[in-house]
């Protein structure tokens, strides 16, 4: 009986548990961007490749624009502010974790979406902006697009999983 108990119930948690015309229907999964394209998650239609924006000039503060945010800080939407303070959480030590998330509040504010701010998505993280990377990760950047990785991809996987 026990046995016939848990298959019953495998059976049932494997086809939804419940689950039937009466439910919702399950949401399509959101389509994949093809390798070596940068996405940024509030608009996945503008799917970028690799080395679209390779002429931009680098930021000083996290997702800045290059003289910093404009005075009272630059609006973004919650997603973007999200994925700006959620970021700092990648930096090598405890002081520049400080300094990032010190440098998105001072820089941002929650707002309207920033179509500006560069946001884009690799290996499941999404970051914004200019990330601050330390000697070593800028030491990974260079060996990763030596090797063929491009500038963009590079800084993420090295600023995140280095």
């Amino acid at each position: 009986m026990r046995a016939f108990v848990c298959v019953l119930a495998l059976t049932m948690a494997a086809a939804g548990c419940g689950s039937g015309p009466e439910s919702a229907p399950a949401q399509a999964p959101p389509p994949v961007p093809a390798a070596g394209t940068a996405v940024n998650p509030a608009r996945p239609d503008e799917a970028k490749p690799d080395g679209a924006d390779k002429d931009r000039t680098p930021d000083r503060t996290p997702g800045g624009s290059p003289d910093g945010p404009s005075a009272g800080g630059a609006e973004v939407s919650a997603e973007q502010h999200r994925i700006l303070t959620g970021q700092c959480r990648y930096a090598d030590t405890a002081g520049l974790r400080e300094e990032c998330l010190a440098a998105v509040r001072r820089g941002y504010r929650v707002g309207r979406e920033n179509r500006d701010l560069d946001c884009r998505t690799y290996s499941g993280v999404t970051v914004c902006g200019r990330l601050p990377l330390s000697e070593r990760e800028r030491g990974c950047v260079e060996k990763w697009v030596t090797g063929g990785l491009t500038q963009r991809r590079a800084e993420v996987e090295c600023y995140v999983f280095s």
